[in-house]
């Protein structure tokens, strides 16, 4: 879907108390912030970001936390990365267009019902992006690799026969990831995992002709 790696794993950086440190230490710290940031947005919301809270959470100062993730910007993207390295891996790299869409729409159902909290991390973030700008532009980066890769499958499954030729693959790939991110965002509804199932059926139903 798009290199979750690059929003992760480059430039960790560290101070000089962990000069002696191994590289998979240093590692192992930046993904401990990345997931405790991960949790605090999951059980407290975007307000519930804190770095000075997300540095005590793995027992370390703010400023070892910095050295790390320079700005929040940084720590937000981190998080993202984190939560996509899920995404990423509903995409199958082998197949026909029609059996990678529909492994991936399957691995994304089964996704968004068994991790909740990923979906609330991601609501929290998309529901703050249209007011922070940050945000909104880390968002872009994951949201444009994700409506080409659809557009591309739509298009060859298109060509191949196998997916109804009246459909436009990039108005197809712009509303089925309008209809994920809509049934992920948070929601008290004790029925959220039956809204999934309702939505991903209807994707099918609509997207493949047999």
């Amino acid at each position: 879907m798009l290199d979750s790696n690059q929003l992760i794993d480059g430039g960790a950086r560290t101070d000089g108390g962990e000069r002696r440190s191994g590289v998979g230490d240093r590692a192992d710290r930046r993904r401990a912030l990345i997931v405790a940031a991960y949790d605090r947005i999951a059980n407290a919301g975007f307000e519930g970001l804190r770095t000075r809270d997300v540095a005590a959470d793995v027992g370390v100062n703010v400023a070892t936390l910095h050295y790390y993730f320079p700005t929040k910007e940084a720590l937000i993207r981190g998080v993202v990365g984190h939560a996509l390295r899920k995404f990423a891996a509903t995409m199958p790299a082998e197949g026909s267009p029609a059996e990678q869409l529909r492994q991936h729409l399957t691995a994304l159902r089964h996704l968004l019902k068994e991790e909740p909290r990923l979906c609330a991390v991601l609501g929290e973030l998309t529901l703050r992006a249209p007011r922070d700008p940050v945000i909104a532009s880390v968002l872009r980066g994951t949201d444009d690799p994700w409506h080409r890769m659809l557009g591309d499958l739509f298009r060859r499954g298109i060509a191949d026969g196998c997916l109804d030729s009246r459909l436009d693959p990039d108005d197809a790939a712009a509303l089925t990831i309008s209809a994920i991110k809509g049934v992920s965002l948070p929601t008290t509804s004790p029925r959220q995992p039956e809204r999934i199932d309702q939505t991903f059926r209807q994707l099918e139903r609509w997207l493949f002709r047999d």
